[in-house]
């Protein structure tokens, strides 16, 4: 394959440079931030990009983040790959404030009281969720029973909840982001395109005085000659 690595990476080390990459994460952000601010399409459409990929981060939909984020990005007509670079948003940082942020709006909104208990009874759920998942796997292919218990008490305490309580602050985060990041795309598209003009200005001046001056060069050689 052309774009295959030569060396492929250990499985340790893609994980330690999701947890952590090169450079650390203020590293990565700046570099997120500065190539999505070049790309070539109208602040606006960027920006519905962003609220695209944002609001996704909300979602319990983990692995899918960059399938819906396109998606809900095509469907509100704004820059795909802005919303596929605003995923970037839930990182490992910022997972355990969206995971809590979204669940308790969910067990709020659902009239339910998510107190410390059950939070420190999350991890145990996901686990319970993740071992009946690979049970039920393995008993396709065998003769043990499948058992559903584990994903029902996830789905119904975990991610429905999340599901739905990720809707209110998806929206309002998302819509922070769109209406910041507007203006700051407007500010710099308009000075990169001003750089852009100087810059062919400056080389369009720079090409005439070398011109005046091979025309002056040729005149002189033109009025020796003649005098010779």
């Amino acid at each position: 394959m052309i774009f295959k690595r030569r060396d492929p990476k250990p499985l340790l080390r893609s994980v330690a440079e999701f947890l952590w990459p090169r450079g650390g994460w203020t590293r990565a952000f700046h570099y997120v931030k500065h190539r999505m601010r070049r790309l070539p399409d109208s602040p606006e459409r960027i920006a519905r990009g962003i609220w695209a990929g944002v609001f996704v981060t909300f979602s319990p939909l983990f692995g899918l983040h960059f399938v819906f984020a396109a998606l809900l990005a095509k469907l509100m007509k704004g820059n795909i790959v802005a919303s596929l670079m605003a995923t970037f948003v839930g990182n490992p940082l910022t997972f355990v404030f969206i995971a809590l942020a979204s669940l308790k709006s969910g067990h709020w909104i659902l009239g339910n009281e998510l107190d410390e208990g059950e939070l420190r009874a999350l991890s145990r759920k996901f686990s319970d969720a993740g071992s009946d998942l690979w049970h039920n796997v393995i008993a396709i292919f065998t003769d043990a029973q499948m058992d559903w218990s584990g994903l029902a008490i996830f789905s119904r305490d975990v991610f429905y909840p999340y599901l739905i309580g990720g809707i209110v602050p998806g929206i309002f985060f998302a819509t922070v982001a769109y209406y910041l990041m507007v203006p700051v795309l407007r500010a710099y598209q308009k000075r990169r395109r001003g750089m852009i003009k100087a810059k062919f200005e400056a080389l369009k001046a720079k090409t005439a005085a070398k011109a005046e001056e091979k025309k002056r060069a040729g005149a002189k050689d033109k009025k020796g000659n003649a005098n010779g």
